[in-house]
């Protein structure tokens, strides 16, 4: 039974080819300073720089650059941003790129005008922002973390080795998103990959939890074989904008608040994931395929019902003849054979971790309470070592 909630998303989404020509439009609504933030080169080698560039300075905006923002932005390179944005009198700050460049931009908006330590503040003691906020714009290159519409960020800080996140309310969220798919083309296959996970953990984190008929788990259903359907056709052909369409707009939906209505949520794949990322600055979508299985299969007993349903409804495992752990089981096996034909990683070893890391990866997870099972430290550490 779903109970009561509010749902309020204010971002805007311009979606299609033509997307970025509503940049100008949008442009309008803010003072002239702007400070474009961008990666580590190649929105300038596709040739997304010039054209964001162009339209800025035929609006009349005087344009302030912060680049460089890494693939899991530091508090380092944080404290780097809050120093331009003020230096700027920023009044609009323009995220091109991927979900780190925008969890980047949203982490500076809330930054430059607090009075204490951003990290401790928004990271450590997860409190909400007082001070002014500088609005956010966003032009995504990269598909994964569906931060184009929502609250969301998440820092490192490797002298700590931690990587936490925050999700923020909607004062936070992007005041608009242009979704053009043709500019997520030059994304190399491992990363394009890495994003097709990223967004399926997401949906999953959400889709675990629960024993009642919620509308949200058919949502959910449908958008999972949306995406592997379509991630099929890509890993076969990048250039297929059906379907490169298709798995950019499931990743906003993904994670945009809607399908969590009605579910307490889980996200510990996430926070194991996050601090193994701490240690090993590995991707974020390969620590979540290397963490997945094994933590599906350690609560899966928790859970049967909704494991047995994931396996019927998105793998189309038959349930003739079989328990429901057999049927459940077979669903994870499927999900298996999919991420490996799709060539993502599915231990940690490979992503650079070793024994000797465990325990300080286990200290540096947060415990979350909305799954299926409340983890335990020993918990953690037996998961992680299963996925060695």
């Amino acid at each position: 039974m779903l109970g009561n909630f509010l749902y309020s998303n204010p971002t805007r989404i311009y979606f299609g080819k033509d997307a970025l020509d509503n940049l100008k439009i949008e442009l309008k609504k803010y003072g002239s300073n702007v400070l474009l933030i961008y990666g580590e080169g190649s929105v300038k080698r596709s040739g997304i720089y010039d054209k964001v560039v162009q339209i800025l300075h035929e609006a009349g905006k005087n344009v302030f650059e912060d680049a460089g923002v890494m693939p899991n932005p530091t508090v380092e390179k944080l404290n780097e941003g809050v120093k331009r944005a003020r230096a700027c009198n920023a009044d609009l700050l323009l995220a091109v790129g991927g979900g780190s460049v925008i969890d980047y931009a949203k982490a500076v908006s809330i930054s430059a005008h607090c009075e204490e330590d951003p990290w401790d503040k928004y990271f450590i003691r997860f409190e909400e922002p007082t001070c002014r906020i500088i609005p956010v714009g966003t032009i995504l290159t990269k598909v994964g973390t569906g931060s184009e519409m929502n609250g969301g960020t998440v820092i490192t800080n490797f002298s700590q080795k931690l990587k936490l996140g925050h999700v923020f309310g909607e004062n936070v969220f992007p005041k608009f998103s242009l979704l053009n798919p043709e500019f997520t083309f030059t994304v190399s296959k491992y990363q394009m990959v890495a994003g097709i996970f990223d967004v399926m953990s997401h949906i999953l984190e959400q889709y675990f939890t629960g024993t009642d008929d919620c509308v949200s788990d058919y949502i959910m259903e449908g958008l999972m074989t949306s995406l592997i359907h379509s991630s099929r056709i890509a890993i076969q052909n990048p250039m297929d904008y059906e379907a490169r369409s298709n798995i950019m707009w499931v990743s906003t939906w993904a994670i945009n608040t809607l399908v969590s209505k009605g579910k307490t949520t889980d996200w510990m794949v996430q926070m194991i994931g996050q601090a193994i990322g701490a240690y090993t600055d590995a991707t974020h979508g390969m620590t979540l395929s290397a963490i997945s299985l094994p933590y599906y299969r350690y609560i899966l007993q928790d859970g049967l019902h909704q494991f047995k349903r994931f396996a019927i409804n998105v793998w189309h495992i038959s349930s003739k003849g079989k328990t429901d752990e057999q049927i459940a089981l077979e669903g994870l096996s499927a999900m298996e054979e999919w991420m490996k034909e799709i060539g993502l990683v599915l231990n940690i070893t490979d992503l650079g971790v070793t024994e000797d890391m465990l325990e300080s990866i286990v200290k540096g997870t947060l415990i979350m309470e909305g799954g299926y099972k409340k983890l335990t430290s020993n918990d953690i550490l037996s998961i992680l070592r299963s996925s060695l």
